[in-house]
C-alpha cells in the first residue's frame, strides 16, 4: 500500500443513517486528479458539506452563496476524481435532480500534495477559523512527552476515535466546528540517559 499520511475510520451505521446511502470507510487520494481535486478551498466545503447529507448542485450553490455553473464545476471535477458520487435522483417537473454523495467516509492520502508538507491540514484548519466573542471556543492544548514510538501510534488511534466521534455527532446548531488532533515527532531535546 502507498504511504498512508492518516491512519483510516470505519463508516459507521450512524454515517449510513443520517446520509442515506451507503459509502465506503476510505477513499485514497493516489492520483494527480484526485489530489489536484482535493487541494482547492471550494471543493474542500463541497466535500464538508456532503459529509452531512447528500445535496444538489442548486442547494450546494447556496449554501457556499456561489453561482450555481461555479459549484457545478467544482462537483464535475470531484466527481470525475472519484471522490463524489450521484447518490439518488428525483424527479422534479420535467427535470431530474441529481444528489452528490462522498464515496467515503474518510479521505487517506497516499502521499502529500505537490508543494505540501505535512503541516496542510494544520494550515487549513488555522484559515477556517473564527474566534467569535460570544463562545469560549477556540480551545488549543499542546503536550510534549518522551514516549516509544509504538505508544505514540497508540496515542494516534485514540486522537482518530476522538475525531470519528466528533463528526458522529447528531447535527445541529448553526456554526460549523473543526476538530484538529494529531500526534507529530519532535526535535525538542531530550535528556541523555546516564548510566545507572
Amino acid at each position: 500500500m502507498p504511504n498512508i499520511r492518516e491512519i483510516p475510520t470505519i463508516a459507521t451505521p450512524a454515517d449510513r443513517h443520517r446520509l442515506g446511502y451507503d459509502l465506503d470507510d476510505i477513499v485514497v487520494v493516489d492520483t494527480a486528479e484526485s489530489v489536484k481535486a482535493v487541494a482547492d478551498d471550494t471543493r474542500m466545503a463541497i466535500l464538508n458539506l456532503l459529509m452531512e447529507r447528500a445535496a444538489t448542485v442548486t442547494q450546494l450553490a447556496a449554501a457556499l452563496d456561489q453561482p450555481k455553473g461555479t459549484i457545478g464545476y467544482h462537483v464535475k471535477v470531484l466527481e470525475d476524481a472519484g471522490l463524489v458520487a450521484v447518490v439518488r435522483t428525483a424527479k422534479v417537473r420535467a427535470l431530474t435532480e441529481k444528489y452528490y454523495g462522498r464515496t467515503g467516509r474518510t479521505i487517506v492520502f497516499a502521499s502529500l500534495p505537490d508543494g505540501s508538507d505535512a503541516t496542510f491540514m494544520l494550515r487549513q484548519a488555522m484559515a477556517e477559523m473564527v474566534v467569535p466573542d460570544d463562545e469560549p471556543l477556540p480551545m488549543f492544548t499542546v503536550r510534549r512527552a518522551r514516549i516509544p514510538a509504538e505508544r505514540a501510534a497508540e496515542f494516534a488511534e485514540r486522537a482518530i476515535a476522538l475525531a470519528d466521534e466528533f463528526v458522529d455527532q447528531a447535527r445541529g446548531g448553526d456554526r460549523m466546528y473543526g476538530l484538529v488532533a494529531g500526534v507529530y515527532p519532535t526535535d525538542l531535546p531530550v535528556f541523555v540517559e546516564e548510566p545507572s
